[in-house]
This record gives C-alpha cells, structure tokens and sequence, in this order.
C-alpha cells in the first residue's frame, strides 16, 4: 500500500507522515512483542540496560551497553510494504544504519526532549528517514510524540546542548528560543500504524504516566546516496555521545551502495 501522491506531499511539507491506509499485521505485532519480552529476559543481569531506551537489538554481539540481541529483529526492517514507502520519499537504494526501541513503560516511562536526531549522526551528507512502528498505540496520556511541523525545511541543525537526566531517553536538547514550541503536534497512533520523518525535523515526547505502555519499534534507513562515516562517529563519541556510532553495522536493504564507501563488515559478527 504505497503513499499517496497527497502523503507525500505531507512529508516534505511537514517532516512527517502517518500512512493512513498501511497496518503492520496483528501477527507481526505479537511477534515483535514476543522479542521484547524474551530482550527483557536476557538483559537482566547488565546494569546499563533500559526497557525505555534499547539500541540495537537486531545485533546478537556488540551491541551498546552491551545489549544482547536476536538477528530476527532485522525480518522487521525487511516488510516489503514499508521499504516501499521509504522508496517512495528517500529513493530505491537503502542502507539500514539502526534499530531502536523505545519501550515507554507504564507509570514511569521517560520523556525524550525536543530534539533533532541529525544532531549526532555521522552520515554524509546528512539524509535519513526514521521509520517509527507503534506497538500499542500512541496518545498524549502515554507520552506520545511531538513535532514542530516544517522546522526540517531549511536543512539546518540547530544548535543543541547536552542534559544528561534520569528521567530523559537522550542527553541532547536543543536549545531555547530557535523553534515555535507552541505549534507541537501530538502523533496519534493505533497499534500497527507506523510514522515517518525527517532527520531535521525537530520532536519529542513526554514521560508516560499512564496505565499503558507506549512502545515503538524504530528503523533508521537512509538513502544509498549517502556515506556512513564511522570514523566520524568516534569524534561523536568523544564529545559526549554514547550509542556507540563508530561501531555501527550497515545492512543494505536494497539497491547498491552508490558511494562505494560505505563499510558493511564493521560492526558485524
């Protein structure tokens, strides 16, 4: 079920779209649950593990925080209806760089402040998508997520400080006064509708305080086109970031790799 010509259009307009006729099947959805659980299972015993906030759990060794994880969350980033539609916004040759989960419990989810992730990606030049899977649906009761509509026009990073806080899922936090905080959109969502946008869209969320979990599913996919600098990644690192850029495996999802420099063995068993 591809976009629409309209849904499109309401990608590049506002950095973000919710495909309004494409579900990720019930099926699907209990098996990734199913992952979930047996994720929580494995990591009981490492400290730097969060139900909130799991990088890379496609990566069976050397994952961050030393995360165990299963190959077969990849399958998930494989669903041909979905890669049709990031074909249709980013272009034909696709490069899967990361897979996160935020988990958002219930009661004491945490917040993730206003932010852009192309704050701290090593890609050049800097276009990706983030594809993001709602597990069990998604309100402003749970913390849903937040977006300025538009501020990814300009193709700019705003400048960003670091907030390292117990009840944040990220330490980067854009700063005061270069964004209209009061045109924020709540991205409402069902269980199995998924969202995408843009590396330079500016977004958030806050805590959950509900009786439900509020987990997503997040594929970063970026075009082919581009180059996945892992050794800018080790300066990342250096200045603060901990997801672990400078070891991050690429998967080709499709296409080739048009810049020919992008590594597909780092990072991988």
């Amino acid at each position: 079920m591809p976009l629409s010509t309209a849904e499109i259009e309401t990608y590049h307009r506002d950095g973000l779209v919710i495909p309004s006729a494409y579900r990720v099947p019930p099926a699907t959805l209990e098996r990734i649950n199913a992952l979930y659980q047996q994720l929580l299972q494995k990591n009981t015993d490492n400290p730097e593990f969060s139900a909130d906030f799991i990088l890379g759990p496609h990566l069976d060794a050397n994952g961050t925080y030393g995360i165990k994880g299963d190959p077969e969350w990849l399958e998930f980033a494989r669903i041909p209806e979905i890669l049709d539609m990031v074909e249709q916004l980013i272009g034909p040759d696709l490069i899967l760089w990361g897979v996160t989960i935020f988990g958002k419990p219930a009661h004491n989810g945490k917040a993730t402040p206003w932010h852009q992730d192309g704050d701290y990606y090593p890609i050049e030049p800097l276009e990706t998508l983030t594809v993001w899977i709602s597990l069990d649906g998604s309100t402003p009761a749970q913390g849903c997520m937040k977006y300025i509509p538009g501020s990814h026009r300009e193709h700019r990073i705003f400048s960003h400080h670091f907030d390292h806080r117990d009840d944040y899922t990220l330490a980067q936090v854009i700063d005061d006064g270069q964004v209209d905080l009061d045109r924020a959109r709540d991205i409402v969502l069902e269980a199995g509708q998924i969202s995408l946008h843009d590396v330079y869209l500016v977004h958030g969320s806050e805590a959950n305080h509900s009786n439900h979990r509020r987990m997503g599913l997040v594929l970063r996919i970026m075009p082919a086109t581009s180059f996945y600098n892992h050794n800018s990644g080790k300066i990342k690192e250096a200045a603060g970031s901990p997801h672990g850029y400078s070891q991050r495996a690429l998967f080709l999802l499709r296409g080739a790799d048009r810049t020919g420099r992008n590594n597909f063995t780092l990072g991988h068993v």
